[in-house]
């Protein structure tokens, strides 16, 4: 397997970062601070950043602003979400789940689903495709 990086853009000049190989260290903590320093945080409801992506599977920390939305969409593939910092409402299947710090869900492949972020958010988002 070849390592794969990303590259850096105007948006991440110093964004360089290992996102796939056999063995991939992900500083969680690291990525939040460096979303919450991006233009995109200060101008915008939610910013995210790709920690991961291999043929099947991405993780995605996603930070939201207190009351902002990602409207109701499908992923392609099987998603969990893990609340790293805040509350989150999150709508599927004609139901909303709180979930705070520490909590997670999981939930199959082309399922409509929202969030809410309730107050200031971040959460890991992994979408495994399958075959």
């Amino acid at each position: 397997m070849e390592n794969k990086s990303n590259e850096s853009t105007p948006l991440r000049p110093e964004g360089d970062r290992l996102l796939n190989a056999r063995l991939v260290e992900i500083d969680l903590n690291k990525f939040i601070a460096e979303i919450k320093q991006e233009t995109t945080w200060a101008e915008t409801d939610h910013n995210s950043i790709t920690v991961f992506k291999s043929a099947f599977t991405t993780m995605v920390i996603i930070g939201m602003h207190k009351n902002a939305q990602l409207k109701e969409h499908k992923a392609a593939g099987n998603i969990s979400v893990q609340v790293l910092q805040g509350e989150i409402n999150f709508f599927a299947e004609q139901q909303t789940l709180s979930l705070r710090t520490g909590k997670m869900i999981t939930l199959e492949a082309n399922i409509l689903h929202s969030v809410t972020a309730l107050e200031e958010s971040f959460f890991l988002l992994t979408v495994v495709k399958n075959n």
